[in-house]
């Protein structure tokens, strides 16, 4: 039986789609200007700043309502909050995500934050639009206004922090998140 899992998690793995890793590097060097002398141009500090902007493409495997894996990175859904798994909507919300994401090329552009050993990431389709505003527009997900900054709020339906109650409240530090099993 234990050979029978190796094989297939072997052929698995091998039909796994790979993923494009983008990498942006912008650099803004400061040059002394010309009617310096050299000593003093010699003695001022050459200031570089490096402003990174990540991407990673490819097909996405949906973990729960808010957690997608893209070549093996975890990524979390920049901020939305959906149920979890054992709560209630919890299915209904991965698989409103697997609907959303199923057959197309997912880019995730990260922020460069971690959330429980996730990276967090906006996520788009092909057509352009944003994942995390599709899946609180479906009432899936409700708006994190501590991460978003209230960007998603005007998506979410009447009515939907009260049905998905437990996710408010976790946001409000009322009850302590799932344990994982």
């Amino acid at each position: 039986m234990g050979l029978l899992r190796l094989l297939f998690r072997a052929f698995r793995r091998s039909r796994r789609p790979k993923a494009v890793l983008i990498r942006r590097e912008t650099r803004v060097i400061e040059l002394p200007s010309p009617q310096q002398t050299p000593v003093i141009a010699l003695q001022q500090t050459t200031q570089i700043s490096v402003v990174e902007v990540r991407e990673l493409r490819g097909r996405a495997w949906v973990i729960d309502g808010d957690t997608i894996d893209i070549a093996g990175t975890r990524i979390r859904l920049a901020g939305i909050d959906a149920p979890e798994m054992d709560h209630p909507y919890g299915k209904s919300a991965k698989w409103a995500l697997i609907k959303l994401c199923k057959g197309q090329e997912v880019r995730a552009v990260f922020d460069g934050n971690l959330s429980h050993d996730r990276t967090v990431a906006t996520c788009y389709l092909p057509d352009g639009r944003d994942l995390s505003a599709e899946m609180v527009r479906a009432g899936m997900a409700i708006d994190w206004r501590k991460f978003s900054g209230g960007r998603y709020r005007a998506y979410e339906p009447d009515g939907i922090r009260k049905k998905l109650w437990r996710c408010e409240a976790r946001q409000k530090g009322l009850m302590p998140p799932s344990l994982p099993d």
